[in-house]
């Protein structure tokens, strides 16, 4: 065995994991949002490991799908984690999706199909950009739970808000 042999793992997939984690955490990033660049690419890094040696243990009395769902549940905990709650408001919970993907995207690379990951993490900043452009271009959709801060005069008065303002 070579030092640089990772089996089962393999340095494409690695890599793949890495770019994808890096894409999304630096949208993420430069938006100021809680989960960057390492959190990304560790847990895309994570979730691929899980799955890769799961496909080597493999065998009639073991289900790679149980791994999966355990996957799946545990990210489901580092998600709830950064939401919050402030002033009545609900936030993160787009941070909390960026995980979820993210952890989906480990498990397509490791089930052997590393470049769709990245293609996926592509498409997951193309989403979080152009949804917040589109956002930002449209009064109507800041109202509710999109509404920003700076334009609430409620909060910059020193009031918190309630929950039933901005749902009318």
């Amino acid at each position: 065995m070579s030092v640089i042999d990772i089996s089962p793992l393999t340095w494409e997939a690695l890599l793949c994991c890495f770019l994808a984690g890096l894409i999304i955490g630096l949208e993420r990033q430069l938006r100021g949002k809680p989960v960057g660049m390492r959190t990304n690419a560790l847990i895309c890094i994570g979730t691929y490991v899980f799955i890769a040696i799961t496909r080597t243990v493999f065998n009639e009395s073991t289900d790679p799908s149980r791994i999966v769902g355990q996957v799946v549940t545990g990210v489901g905990f580092l998600g709830a984690g950064v939401i919050l709650a402030r002033h009545g408001a609900i936030v993160g919970v787009t941070s909390a999706a960026a995980i979820w993907v993210l952890a989906a995207i480990g498990v397509v690379i490791g089930l052997g199909y590393p470049w769709l990951g990245v293609k996926l993490a592509v498409l997951t900043v193309a989403i979080l950009a152009g949804v917040d452009f589109i956002e930002h271009c449209s009064k109507r959709l800041q109202r509710g739970v999109h509404r920003r801060p700076e334009k609430d005069r409620s909060r910059s008065a020193g009031k918190p808000l309630r929950y039933d303002e901005g749902s009318q």
